[in-house]
């Protein structure tokens, strides 16, 4: 494989944004098809290859193929030990690690998947990760998962789940020059902006990890025209809430927070838009432990979401539920009730 800087370099040449990854995913495989002690298979544009040495305990190390759009820094440009343009970070670093391991380590000390999945950076019903859990489970089956997203080095544990509202609130049109005809709807909104800017956050440690739980309005609508009273005004909430909750926590706990500031009876209405759980860290598990200690510094939260909890949750086939799994931006194990175990270097 040569200078790890240079395979980076190499990567980022072949151009693989989202859902354009088939010339990477190639040249991949290529690689891993080279290497006698790999078992290796394609869905798609997914590439999985696996050790059989036989050892008790199976890790999935995975990593995406593909990058955002570029920018202008589509051709990869290497200064002195500075590598710049699109996806040198993000994630072409971390597969040239994977490439240069998977074809040079014959006999690891636990059998290794190698992992490298398509369209990470779009939305998650388009992820190859996803496309290989519901045709392939078997091919991600294991103990522990890391997933190599960058992370300066450091162990990221688990993730945060992520939650959008979008509440409505209604009003009664009047002309300005005589509001008290009508309810202003944007007014409306002010009781319920001031409980989500004074909410004073909050944050849960687990397996000496700090998860900081953050809300904030990302957007609001409303308006009929300069001289008209608004009779509808939408405010759109994002929540990332602490793996100890689940979505349905997480929504109660805002209704609780938010209750007085809307109104059912007046037509107001509350949707919730999307929702991802988060993955608690597992750093029990003992591959991951081991992690922590080889990293040589302590183990932060992953507070975002990432693709870590699409290896905890639970999966639709029985088949796999008796194996584990975790990740680097966030790991997971998948045990006995299908979950898997959530870390991250």
């Amino acid at each position: 494989m040569g200078d790890l800087l240079a395979v980076t370099r190499d990567l980022m040449a072949v151009p693989s944004p989202s859902r354009s990854e088939a010339a990477l995913a190639d040249l991949v495989e290529r690689a891993l098809r080279a290497c006698p002690w790999l078992d290796v298979e394609r869905v798609g544009d997914n590439v999985i290859a696996r050790t059989a040495c036989g050892h008790s305990q199976r890790l999935v190390l995975a990593g995406h193929l593909d990058t955002v759009p570029p920018i202008g820094n589509e051709a990869p440009r290497l200064e002195g030990d500075t590598l710049w343009g699109v996806g040198a970070s993000d994630m072409k670093g971390g597969l040239a690690v994977m490439l240069e391991l998977a074809t040079t380590v014959r006999e690891p000390t636990v059998d290794v998947t190698w992992c490298f999945y398509a369209r990470e950076e779009i939305g998650r019903a388009d992820s190859g990760l996803l496309e290989l859990w519901q045709q392939r489970p078997d091919l991600l089956a294991g103990d522990a998962a890391i997933l190599g997203e960058p992370t300066s080095a450091l162990v990221e544990a688990g993730c945060q789940g992520t939650m959008r509202v979008r509440i409505t609130v209604r009003g009664v049109r009047a002309h300005t020059a005589r509001p008290f005809t009508g309810r202003n709807a944007i007014h409306r909104l002010a009781p319920l902006l001031q409980r989500v800017a004074g909410w004073p956050g909050r944050e849960v440690v687990l397996d000496g990890c700090t998860y900081a739980e953050q809300l904030q309005v990302v957007g609001i609508e409303g308006g009929v025209a300069s001289n008209v009273v608004p009779d509808e005004a939408t405010v759109t909430l994002n929540h990332r809430y602490a793996p100890d909750r689940d979505a349905a926590q997480a929504g109660a706990f805002l209704l609780h927070l938010l209750q007085g500031s809307w109104d059912a009876e007046s037509g107001d209405t509350w949707e919730v838009l999307d929702t991802g759980d988060g993955a608690p860290p597992s750093l029990d598990h003992p591959l991951l432990r081991a992690l922590v200690e080889k990293s040589g510094a302590a183990p932060r939260a992953k507070v975002g979401w990432t693709d870590v909890a699409s290896f905890w949750e639970p999966t639709s086939d029985p088949a796999t539920r008796s194996s584990l799994t975790t990740r680097t931006s966030g790991c997971r194990r998948r045990s006995s009730s299908g979950r898997t175990t959530p870390c991250s270097p």
